[in-house]
């Protein structure tokens, strides 16, 4: 007899769909023939030697157990120092760090140590998949912020005071953007500040993954940052972007003593620890990794400045990323919807790029494009686009 399995399924799991940037990366890499893939969020540098050999040496030396639960002491204490050194924050490394398995584990743990059925979380879209799908599967109601390309994809004030009720549990900010690369200053996150001062319940949560790829030539900046509200954020953070170590997976949360205790009880019982040899590697990209953050960053932003004049000349108009490794040109008036876009072009061009609205709905009209190649592949790449621009505006494709 049958098992019908769908209805065994819980309603959280039903409603999240599967990733849409997963979709066009595996039907890249199962088309025939040469496929240049601008899809993944994938820094495209090896990890750096120094940090890679940080890592064999903690195997040679034996560090081939479970770790504490929080991650060594070491490591919590190397990401403080680096947190202190880049942003101006001093957190205790004893109860105020918590390694995870990449900053996505953060997402998971706060959502699922806040949030109760019925209370509502304010995503702040286009943004990260996951922010929306952590949320659903711990039961709470997103509640979304469309930003808009007239604003630079900037949260303005007044729309996060709109947004606020009583049921409010948090905020998720995360910048600079996926997928937008846009960037919130100081004072842009001074008046969000300033919102957050009258309603004292609201918990911030911090996405600063991309925090070292900002090409404004300014210091990472936090909401965290400002004393009067530092008590309230939960800062999320990694090594996956900034170090190209996606591989490692080792990310980490950072925040007041009575939020890390019930996430560190979570990641206690689900994960159990991060990899240790991942938190030796980390101690080395922390402690003597800015000048690699700093190569790797010139070297994107000339790629930045390569793409976003590319899409211009391919008669696409496209918004200024300063920051992440992306860009997210609008294909509005092409008479195709973002996911049609995309997948005629891939189809017709071996390009694989991802819909806009997979980051939300307000991304419709928009495709994200990762910079995160060679340069050989992004100056190909953008010469297919011109080329299928053209010929959608020639009338050679149905919608």
């Amino acid at each position: 007899m049958s098992i019908d399995y769908e209805s065994k399924l819980s309603d959280a799991v039903k409603v999240v769909p599967p990733s849409a940037i997963r979709r066009f990366f595996d039907l890249a890499n199962e088309m025939k023939g040469e496929v240049i893939s601008l899809s993944i969020g994938e820094p495209d540098f090896v990890t750096p030697w120094t940090i890679r050999e940080a890592g064999i040496n903690s195997l040679v030396d034996g560090y081939t157990h479970y770790s504490p639960n929080a991650g060594y002491i070491d490591s919590r204490r190397a990401i403080t120092q680096y947190i202190e050194r880049r942003y101006g924050i001093s957190y205790r490394p004893k109860d105020e760090c918590l390694i995870t398995v990449g900053g996505s584990e953060g997402l998971d743990l706060a959502a699922r140590a806040l949030i109760n059925p019925g209370d509502e979380v304010i995503i702040v879209e286009p943004c990260f998949v996951a922010y929306k799908a952590t949320v659903l599967f711990a039961r709470g109601i997103p509640k979304i912020i469309s930003t808009k390309q007239e604003n630079n994809f900037k949260l303005l004030p007044e729309e996060l005071e709109d947004a606020i009720t009583d049921k409010t549990k948090y905020l998720i900010l995360g910048f600079p953007s996926n997928p937008t690369g846009a960037v919130m200053s100081r004072e842009d996150l001074e008046k969000i500040k300033d919102v957050l001062l009258r309603y004292p319940d609201i918990i911030v949560l911090s996405d600063e993954l991309y925090c070292e790829l900002n090409y404004t030539g300014s210091n990472p900046v936090s909401l965290a940052c400002f004393e009067e509200i530092r008590n309230r954020v939960i800062m999320i953070n990694g090594f996956s972007k900034s170090y190209a170590m996606t591989g490692f997976r080792v990310g980490y949360v950072l925040g007041p003593k009575e939020l890390i205790a019930p996430m560190t009880k979570i990641h206690q019982y689900c994960i159990m620890s991060s990899p240790s040899m991942s938190q030796f590697a980390l101690i080395e990209a922390a402690t003597n990794g800015d000048e690699c953050i700093a190569e790797m960053r010139e070297e994107y932003n000339h790629r930045r400045r390569v793409i976003v004049n590319g899409l211009k000349e391919a008669g696409l108009d496209c918004f200024t990323p300063y920051g992440a490794f992306y860009a997210f040109p609008s294909i509005k008036g092409l008479g195709m919807t973002s996911q049609q876009f995309c997948e005629k072009f891939l189809v017709e061009k071996h390009v694989a790029i991802v819909p806009g609205n997979a980051f939300g709905e307000c991304g419709e009209g928009h495709v994200r494009i990762s910079y995160a190649a060679s340069m050989n592949d992004i100056v190909e790449a953008i010469r297919r686009l011109g080329e299928f621009v053209k010929e959608i505006k020639e009338g050679k494709y149905d919608a």
